[in-house]
C-alpha cells in the first residue's frame, strides 16, 4: 500500500512531546543491509553530518534510576503480525525517565522499555527514545502518516516516526518507498528491513516492529513494540541512513 507525501514546512517544528501535522496523508504498508547510492526517495533526506553527533551528555538514567513502567496499552491484543488489526484507542506510553540509558553500545529492553546505549550517537538515542513514546500504541493501517503523534501506527508509520525524531527524514514513507531510501545494506547503528508489504527497524541491537514474528514473549497489543532481533530477515531489503 502506498501513501501520498506532503512536504512539512519545517523539520525543526517536530517535538517528541507534541508534534504538529505529519508529512504524509493516511495509508502505509500493513505488515513487517552497506553503502551505495545517496537517498532516492522523493522528498526524503538523510543527514550525512549526523555521524558527528555526540552521544547523550545528560545524566545516566539506567534501570536503577527509572521506576517500573506500569501503564498498559488500550489496544486489543492479537493480530500483531502481517496485516494484523488492532484497537483504535491508545494511552500515552509511560516513561519512567526521560532518557533511559545503559552503558556501552547495545540497547536493552527492560519491561518493554528500550534503554539507549550511552555510547551511541545522539540521533541513535533519539530514535530509541521516540520508539519508547509510541511503544503502547495500537496498530492501524495508515497510522502515523496523517500526523506524527497519532493515536495508532502502522509498520511504516512507526519506522517513519523514529527516523523523523532522529532528524533523518522530514517526509513519512511507506514500506515500498523505504526500499530505495538511504543506502543499501545493514547500517552500523540502524537498519530498516522492508518489502512491499511490511517494514521494521533495528536500532543498536533491538527491533521496533508491529509484527510479533520471532518474539518469544510478545508484549500485549497490536502496534509498535520493542522486540529482539530477527534471526532470519529473508524476503526483506536492508537499508540504512547515511552515516548510521
Amino acid at each position: 500500500m502506498r501513501v501520498a507525501n506532503l512536504i512539512l514546512p519545517s523539520l525543526a517544528a517536530f517535538a517528541l512531546a507534541g508534534a504538529p501535522a505529519a508529512s504524509a496523508a493516511g495509508g502505509g504498508a500493513t505488515a513487517g543491509g552497506s553503502s551505495a547510492a545517496a537517498p532516492t526517495s522523493a522528498g526524503a533526506s538523510t543527514n550525512a553530518g549526523a555521524v558527528t553527533q555526540p552521544s547523550f551528555s545528560g545524566p545516566t538514567q539506567g534501570p536503577g534510576h527509572c521506576t517500573a513502567a506500569t501503564s498498559s496499552a488500550t489496544a486489543t491484543s492479537g493480530g500483531a503480525g502481517v496485516g494484523g488489526g488492532g484497537g483504535t484507542n491508545a494511552t500515552s506510553a509511560a516513561l519512567p525517565c526521560q532518557h533511559p540509558t545503559v552503558p556501552g553500545m547495545t540497547a536493552r529492553i527492560i519491561h518493554g522499555l528500550a534503554y539507549a546505549p550511552a555510547d551511541a550517537p545522539l540521533q541513535v538515542q533519539q530514535a530509541i527514545w521516540a520508539g519508547d513514546r509510541i511503544r503502547l500504541k495500537p496498530y492501524r493501517v495508515g497510522g502515523g502518516h496523517g500526523v506524527w503523534n497519532d493515536t495508532a501506527y502502522d509498520c511504516s508509520g512507526t519506522v517513519s516516526y523514529v527516523l523523523h525524531a532522529a532528524h533523518l527524514i522530514n517526509v513519512s514513507m511507506d514500506s515500498g518507498q523505504m526500499m530505495s531510501w538511504g543506502r543499501r545494506g545493514a547500517g552500523a547503528w540502524m537498519t530498516i528491513y522492508t518489502n512491499p508489504g511490511h517494514a521494521f527497524i533495528e536500532i543498536a541491537g533491538i527491533r521496533l516492529d508491529t509484527s510479533a514474528e520471532g518474539d518469544p514473549h510478545p508484549a500485549p497489543g497490536s502496534g509498535p513494540r520493542w522486540r529482539p532481533l530477527l534471526q532470519d530477515t529473508g524476503g526483506y531489503v536492508a537499508r540504512h541512513p547515511v552515516g548510521f
